[in-house]
């Protein structure tokens, strides 16, 4: 076959000048090393976690002595790191190739449902060791294998409700207009709206509010343990319990806060970087303030009217 005459209708993308004498025609592009080497790493912890969660539920629902709160606790959260492992394929072909809007919509939740289900599950683990170290008798009243699974069917429930948003925030963007797949983004709608600034506030709340509550848990735990004048076995047992899950919470700590404080910066940079590059924006930011100096009693129907035209002013500058 001659150069200068291709054929569009066998694609044939390492044809020289197919891409010249049908532009029509889409030819995917090359897989770059930094690609490479991310799904080499997405597959290796994949196969890790799933190897590793399967004989953590194996354990705890083959072996009748392994199934305490505190294991079904653990085999629950082997369930939601299961599921957010098995997610990864799609994330592999999602950064890749793309998805379609169902796709798009099902995996963002999927994945914010896992993360939430994960921090409630060692929040209130947590707080089920703390019971049965420092109030043991309350603990044996009141912590019960029905009530357990009860309170663990809630926090897949509270996690589900809590990442619901993202079904109607997520939408894809195609690169042409034919095309099923695309780029998983936010709607528009989703930040005027203001669906986005809920969702965004529900995220940290989830990560700093569990924070503290099992810093003030691990510290009373502690006190607890070391004002008992005797270190029975059963003390040593709790010990053990609490330092296996201050290693959990401590290697959920920092494989999400680096992303938590990255999102959480680039949220406040956002508003620096619109004053900055958009004169109109300088512009209505300017007029806001002085508007706002000279009618105080009329701020807050200002400011509401001006942030839903924030996205205007943008897209026109």
């Amino acid at each position: 076959m001659e150069e200068g005459n291709v054929s569009c209708g066998v694609k044939n993308c390492a044809t020289p000048g197919f891409q010249e004498n049908c532009p029509n025609q889409h030819c995917p592009e090359g897989v770059s090393m930094s690609e490479c080497f991310l799904f080499v790493i997405l597959v290796s912890l994949m196969l890790f976690g799933l190897l590793g969660n399967t004989l953590t539920l194996l354990v705890v629902w083959l072996r009748p002595h392994m199934r305490s709160s505190t294991d079904l606790y653990l085999s629950s959260m082997a369930v939601s790191d299961l599921l957010n492992l098995l997610l990864l394929p799609l994330d592999i072909y999602k950064l890749m190739i793309g998805l379609g809007v169902f796709a798009c919509k099902l995996t963002s939740f999927l994945s914010e449902c896992c993360y939430y289900c994960t921090i409630l599950h060692i929040t209130f683990l947590s707080l089920e060791r703390y019971l049965a170290v420092c109030w043991p008798i309350t603990s044996k009243t009141l912590v019960t294998h029905r009530r357990t699974r009860a309170v663990i069917g809630c926090l897949w429930l509270g996690a589900a409700v809590s990442a619901a948003p993202l079904l109607v925030m997520i939408e894809v963007e195609h690169e042409r207009k034919e095309d099923e797949i695309g780029i998983c983004i936010l709607s528009e709608s989703s930040h005027s709206s203001g669906l986005m600034l809920v969702a965004f506030i529900i995220y940290n709340l989830y990560f700093l509010v569990p924070l503290c509550i099992l810093g003030l848990v691990f510290i009373l735990i502690g006190r607890t343990l070391r004002l008992r004048p005797q270190s029975s076995l059963k003390d040593k047992s709790h010990q053990h319990t609490v330092k296996m899950l201050g290693v959990i919470f401590l290697a959920f700590v920092l494989c999400w806060l680096p992303y938590i404080v990255c999102q959480t910066m680039f949220s406040g940079i956002n508003p620096l970087v619109y004053y900055m590059m958009s004169a109109r924006y300088r512009q209505a930011v300017r007029s806001l303030v002085r508007l706002q100096c000279l009618t105080p009693s009329h701020g807050l129907s200002t400011t509401l009217s001006s942030g839903h035209s924030t996205t205007t002013l943008l897209t026109d500058s």
